[in-house]
């Protein structure tokens, strides 16, 4: 299938990209476009204009700082799977990315583009919650940080503002212990339930409409997970004990 219409722009700097999505009406930011790109081709997204980052010189360190992992917006997912630094500071969030998908999507794909995604199946929103992680977006308006509990505001939801550009997120040092375990029907599809632990935090990702934490000694409380062709509501609760009970024994 083909896209539908759109203007494209490919801006050389960060301060250009910024004024570019202050000023037109309806944009959208393309960095791995390993989520985007499909949306487009089913036509369950439509933006008036695309704005292609991937021309942005500098924008792809992952580096240490203050404790954690900071990774900017055009590093792919298996520079992050890859990196000695994050692997030393944040196993966890190296756990996390080596579950995503597919290599070969990995090599496009990017952190930063997952986070603001923002889909309640994916692995690293939830990584970034149970670690306390914070974004931090920029405008023409200035730069702003955003803590994780404060980010996922629905289903393929964030509260970045439509000129906001995700510059980078922090991932804190993982604690011991720390893992993330879940549940799909094939190696690379969508979780059908995912539980990440870190330290005595759990957060849970696959049944809710965000990443959601939860109480390690009864996950469940509060859930309402909705029921599909992959998994019934009930399975998934069931799978979000058994994989909390998993975790907490690791």
């Amino acid at each position: 299938m083909k896209p539908p219409p759109f203007t494209y722009h490919a801006p050389d700097s960060v301060e250009e990209a910024c004024s570019l999505l202050g000023a037109l009406e309806d944009p959208k930011v393309l960095a791995g476009g390993q989520s985007l790109i499909p949306l487009l081709n089913f036509r369950l997204a439509r933006p008036q204009h695309l704005v292609d980052i991937n021309r942005i010189s500098g924008l792809d360190r992952i580096y240490e700082r203050d404790g954690g992992i900071a990774v900017q917006a055009l590093a792919r997912q298996a520079q992050v799977e890859d990196s000695d630094v994050a692997a030393r500071v944040c196993p966890l969030l190296t756990q996390a990315v080596g579950l995503v998908a597919h290599r070969v999507i990995r090599n496009r794909g990017t952190v930063c583009g997952s986070i603001a995604h923002a889909d309640p199946a994916s692995e690293l929103p939830a990584v970034l919650l149970v670690l306390e992680g914070t974004v931090t977006v920029r405008s023409t308006r200035g730069e702003r940080v955003i803590p994780a509990g404060e980010l996922f505001a629905g289903v393929f939801e964030t509260s970045l503002a439509p000129d906001e550009m995700l510059v980078e997120a922090w991932f804190p040092g993982s604690p011991r212990p720390s893992t993330i375990l879940e549940e799909s029907r094939r190696h690379g599809d969508f979780a059908l339930a995912g539980v990440v632990r870190a330290g005595n935090r759990v957060a849970l990702f696959g049944v809710a409409p965000t990443p959601v934490l939860a109480d390690p000694g009864d996950p469940a409380r509060g859930l309402e997970p909705s029921g599909d062709l992959e998994a019934t509501r009930d399975f998934r609760l069931h799978l979000v004990r058994v994989l909390t009970e998993r975790a907490m024994a690791a």
